[in-house]
């Protein structure tokens, strides 16, 4: 089981967002995981996108959302190295401030992720959004694990939002839907 995550402080994480974003034009959000299929914020436009640099892994323990303390569950975090394909949401520059308070009291409430101002690439051009992303040094990134670890957080982990297994299956389900073929997860979902 892996060790208890030191928690950070969410709120000057929120604030450097905000100062980064400037509020001066729209706010553009990358989603990978749960955001494409419910991104709990209204939004103007979204758009198909890739992001070069990093990946999309189920490599995040989770001891709230998808899992307990006691039996932690895994998210998707978006770790360095490879590319990922995903989805850009517009949100309009008057409501932009709220959507990243929002945001925050749902993605960084333990301040786990480090939430970066990416390059998306779009059909209609590049954007820069904020994507939560995970160091591998962070103590909630799971390292390697093995396929029976895989098969038991699957069978066992559950959080306020339901099962490891429920959260992977519905993102794979949303991301065949785009036409996003995730060789990595169909493998996992596969054991």
């Amino acid at each position: 089981m892996p060790a208890p995550v030191p928690l950070r402080d969410p709120a000057p994480m929120l604030e450097h967002a905000l100062d980064e974003w400037g509020g001066h034009g729209d706010l553009w959000i990358f989603g990978y995981g749960s955001l494409i299929w419910r991104p709990d914020f209204a939004f103007a436009e979204r758009r198909a996108a890739t992001v070069h640099g990093w990946h999309r892994a189920l490599k995040m323990w989770s001891r709230v959302n998808r899992g307990t303390p006691e039996c932690p569950g895994l998210v998707f975090g978006m770790l360095p190295g490879g590319s990922c394909r995903g989805m850009v949401f517009r949100v309009p520059q008057a409501h932009g401030r709220q959507v990243l308070v929002n945001l925050w009291q749902r993605e960084m409430v333990l301040g786990v992720y480090d939430p970066r101002w990416l390059p998306c690439k779009t059909p209609e051009g590049r954007v820069q959004a904020l994507a939560f992303t995970l160091s591998r040094s962070s103590p909630s990134h799971t390292g390697v694990l093995a396929d029976d670890e895989y098969r038991r957080i699957f069978a066992q982990a559950s959080g306020i939002y339901g099962s490891t297994r429920d959260y992977a299956e519905a993102t794979h389900a949303e991301l065949l839907r785009l036409g996003i073929h995730d060789r990595a997860l169909a493998r996992l979902l596969a054991l």
